[in-house]
């Protein structure tokens, strides 16, 4: 269980990227953070918006959704004068959301000084796993 310290930590966290917003990509997609912390970050997606033309969500929707949590992520453990971005990233799509909206759970694999790896699993309404992404991200001074 989490110390009180690393409660309002959490709490800080969502609260500064909803505060901030995590881009206008992720604004246009409808993303939404619902959980920030280093070890699991869960974010939303409505299907509606998103699709291709055979009303499916776009391959594509699933990566900005893993990206965008990943590098949320990794910016976060990277801390305060740093910077993480992303050097590579897979997406394997193993079945198709067509309606409602999908959820995006981002986990560390590897936290290191300069490099971090997040798995992210996105799974539909009915809890369908539909994509599994892996992002890895360089961290970095920021300038």
């Amino acid at each position: 269980m989490s110390t009180t310290g690393e409660t309002d930590s959490a709490a800080d966290a969502l609260a500064y990227v909803k505060e901030r917003g995590m881009g206008a990509l992720a604004t246009k997609m409808g993303i939404e953070m619902v959980e920030f912390t280093v070890d699991r970050a869960v974010a939303t997606m409505p299907v509606e918006g998103n699709t291709q033309p055979a009303d499916l969500l776009h391959g594509g929707a699933y990566v900005v959704l893993g990206e965008s949590l990943g590098s949320m992520a990794a910016n976060l453990w990277a801390g305060q004068g740093r910077l993480a971005v992303g050097i590579e990233i897979n997406a394997t799509h193993t079945r198709s959301a067509t309606s409602g909206i999908v959820t995006a759970v981002c986990t560390p694999i590897h936290l290191g000084r300069t490099l971090t790896t997040h798995e992210i699993v996105v799974t539909d309404d009915r809890g369908r796993r539909c994509s599994t992404i892996r992002i890895t991200n360089l961290i970095k001074d920021a300038r």
